[in-house]
């Protein structure tokens, strides 16, 4: 009976080992983000990276409003910082010019979707709709290829991840949240942006938060001085060998 039950217990430790190293391979050679929870494994966005060097990402998602938006690009401007702006389609169009600047300010632009709509609702075929209407207004005017999108209030499912990598997106979420949307007062966003920020973090932020352009050259300066750099999301991330952990912190795979 002992030996039955010790036989067992060493068979399933061979099994999760097993099915372990089987995801990092899958994980490894396909690029997707699968982690485990429980024994269901699940695809996760990257919220962060793994960086020696101290960099960061400043992040601005661009769905309502363009009141504030010129006083954030000079504010990153004079700080000779490029940030990564993330643009629904319907803004985008509606806002032309201000595609233009942030492009022409150095900064990158990724897609926020095309409705903003909670995107773990739809189908695949919804999915690609999304993605493809929301980068096509964007290179429309730019030029440039999106490689970078951002689901709507954060949400997603494996089917939204699984799809957009699948159509060449690595899909960005974000490891300090400034809560600029909640119109805290510019220190307040401030302090926690930069009390929260670690090597390869991605701040986000809003274009149209109503204190966010007063908290920017706060941030930028206060990490500045303690010896951060900022790159856009797409300079940070890894965009091949790597996996990402359960917190979504993407990290380099080694090649020997």
């Amino acid at each position: 009976m002992i030996r039955t039950i010790k036989f067992k217990t060493l068979l399933l430790g061979f099994v999760t080992v097993f099915m372990l190293g089987v995801l990092s391979f899958s994980v490894y050679f396909t690029g997707a983000y699968a982690v485990f929870y429980g024994n269901t494994p699940r695809l996760i966005p990257i919220y962060s990276v793994e960086r020696e060097e101290k960099l960061c990402s400043i992040t601005f998602d661009c769905a309502w409003g363009t009141e504030y938006t010129d006083e954030i690009l000079k504010a990153l401007e004079v700080s000779d910082v490029r940030a990564t702006f993330f643009m629904v389609e319907f803004w985008t169009t509606k806002y032309p010019e201000f595609v233009k600047k942030i492009k022409d300010g150095g900064c990158e632009i990724g897609t926020h979707s095309s409705t903003h709509s909670y995107m773990s609702k739809m189908n695949a075929e919804d999915i690609r709709a999304e993605l493809a209407a929301s980068s096509k207004a964007i290179e429309d005017i730019t030029g440039d290829k999106v490689e970078l999108f951002r689901p709507p209030y954060g949400d997603y499912d494996d089917e939204l991840i699984k799809t957009a990598s699948e159509q060449g997106y690595y899909t960005i979420q974000w490891d300090v949240d400034s809560l600029d949307w909640k119109d805290l007062s510019a220190s307040d966003i401030a302090m926690r942006v930069v009390n929260g920020v670690k090597n390869g973090s991605i701040i986000l932020m809003h274009n149209n938060g109503l204190h966010t352009a007063e908290a920017v050259p706060i941030i930028l300066e206060t990490l500045k001085n303690r010896g951060y750099s900022f790159v856009p999301v797409g300079e940070l991330i890894y965009k091949e060998n790597y996996a990402i952990d359960g917190t979504g912190r993407q990290k380099q795979v080694r090649v020997n």
